[in-house]
Order: C-alpha cells, then sequence, then structure tokens
C-alpha cells in the first residue's frame, strides 16, 4: 500500500471587508509616504519641544560645496554620515542638487510643496475613513477579536519563544495551524492597528492649525507641533520597516498562496486525507 500524501484544500481565510479595505490601505499608505518625503523636504530637519531650535535638530539632511562638487550629509544626533546621491544631495536631470529625499522617492518629483500637500491631505482622509470602516467592520463582525486577539495559550513565553525560533528558522505553520495567524503576526498587526496608525493620525493632526484650535488638546498631548512632527516622522518609518518585514514574510511563506488569500479570501493549506479501509482478504461471507 502506498503512502498517504498530504492533500491541498482551499480554507476560508480573509472576508471581503478585510480584503477591501487592506489594499485601500496599503496605496493610501504608500501614497501618504511619498507625499510626505515631498513634504518633509521643504524643511528637512526635525526638533522636539514647542518650537524649532535650528541649531539642535535631532535628524537633519542637508548639503556642503567642495572643490569636488556638492555632498549631501544626514546627522543624525551628534553623528554625521556622508549620504551624497541620496539623502541631503541627490542627481537630478544629470546635475546633482541639495534635496532631503531625492525626487524619485517624492510625490510630485518636481519641488511642489503645495501639491505635496493636497495629495497627502487627500489620502490621510480616504485612509482615516478607511481605518474606520476596518475598525467598525472587523469589530461587528468579530474579526478583531477572532483573528487578531491573541488567545492565552498563544501568549505564553515558551509559545512566543517556540514561534520566534521557527520563524528564524523559516519555518511557516502548516496544515490546520495555517488557517489562523500565529502570535508574531497577530501581535505585529495588533501594534500597527491599535498604536502606530492612531499615532501617525493624532500627530498629523497636531501639525494642523486649524486642528490645533479645535482640538488644543493635542499640543499638549504631544509637546508641542515639532515634537508631534518628529513622531510622526518616526511612527510612519515604523510602519515602512514593518511594511518591509511583512513583505518578506509573504514571499517566504509562499507568495501566490498569501496574495491569492488578499485577492479571493481563499487559502491552501495541506491536510491529512481520511483514512482508507484495508482492503478484505479472500471471498466475502
Amino acid at each position: 500500500m502506498s503512502a498517504s500524501v498530504a492533500q491541498k484544500v482551499l480554507v476560508r481565510r480573509h472576508s471581503l471587508a478585510v480584503r477591501i479595505t487592506h489594499w485601500i490601505n496599503a496605496i493610501s499608505l504608500a501614497l501618504l509616504l511619498l507625499s510626505g518625503l515631498q513634504i518633509f523636504n521643504a524643511h528637512p530637519q526635525l526638533y522636539f519641544g514647542q518650537q524649532s531650535n535650528f541649531g539642535h535638530s535631532w535628524l537633519g539632511m542637508g548639503a556642503y560645496g567642495s572643490a569636488d562638487g556638492l555632498h549631501g550629509v544626514t546627522k543624525l544626533g551628534s553623528i554625521t554620515f556622508d549620504t551624497t546621491g541620496f539623502l541631503g544631495a541627490s542627481r537630478e536631470n544629470h546635475t546633482v542638487v541639495a534635496r532631503g529625499f531625492p525626487n524619485w522617492l517624492t510625490i510630485p518629483s518636481a519641488r511642489y510643496l503645495a501639491l505635496g500637500r493636497r495629495w497627502h491631505f487627500f489620502f490621510a482622509w480616504v485612509f482615516a475613513i478607511n481605518g474606520a470602516i476596518y475598525m467598525v467592520s472587523g469589530l461587528v463582525g468579530g474579526h478583531l477579536k477572532r483573528d487578531l486577539a491573541p488567545t492565552l495559550e498563544q501568549l505564553k513565553p515558551r509559545h512566543v519563544l517556540h514561534e520566534i525560533w521557527d520563524h528564524m528558522r523559516l519555518r511557516f505553520p502548516k496544515g490546520e495551524e495555517a488557517r489562523r495567524y500565529n502570535v508574531l503576526q497577530k501581535g505585529a498587526y495588533l501594534g500597527v492597528v491599535a498604536l502606530l496608525l492612531p499615532v501617525m493620525i493624532l500627530t498629523g493632526m497636531t501639525m494642523s492649525p486649524s486642528l490645533d484650535a479645535d482640538f488644543p488638546w493635542l499640543l499638549d498631548l504631544f509637546g508641542g507641533r515639532q515634537s508631534a512632527r518628529s513622531i510622526h516622522f518616526i511612527t510612519a518609518s515604523l510602519i515602512v520597516l514593518f511594511f518591509f518585514v511583512h513583505i518578506v514574510m509573504v514571499v517566504l511563506s509562499g507568495t501566490w498562496n498569501n496574495i491569492r488569500s488578499m485577492i479571493t479570501g481563499r487559502y491552501a493549506i495541506e491536510v491529512a486525507p481520511p483514512p482508507t479501509l484495508p482492503e478484505p482478504i479472500g471471498d466475502a461471507p
């Protein structure tokens, strides 16, 4: 008798609401990032405190000229890096020009602050409304509790360490375990949904003078508009880091299977075939 071979079956993993809001979020966040870099380039320095202290930025990008041309520099605290060609000074139309982030990484590519702000504010509203729809549908449909809230068993240190060790060895859940998110996925998604995104939205609101007039407590919450700008930049950077890790995990754990699940809602898992009865020996009575 031949050995039993695992069979692949499609199971339901993502609802329609999750899939639609996921793709809208992905597009909105990408355009928010690129237009945000256009806004950042208008003053590529970051500060903490109520007011800008131009001599004491904790992060800054700039350029200086020398005999061999223009050089870009990035300052992080008291440490300065030569980032010529990417940050501080980059090539545009065959010429090296002073610019925080390069033109191929901003929307629009030209130095157009007003248009960058329009792009940024429009997709900020798209993102915020889409996020509200996701949260409401997740609460009503049970997605947040069923799929994102870790169980007590998953939160045990031994289980968490086991998941970390498996991921370090690129061993991903198989079979029935692949039907649901593991504790590392849940922790990452909850961290983004419940912490990074709300902070990014609130700090963005804090940088608006008109919204500060309506919600003055925002300035007290984040320690001033300049501090809010720095926190906004940090949360956006962490979301970019999450995005790259997310893409790497999608590729390593099965690119097409993961993409299909976020388009059709169906995810393929391997299950053991049903047991087969042994063939009778001899004539039946």
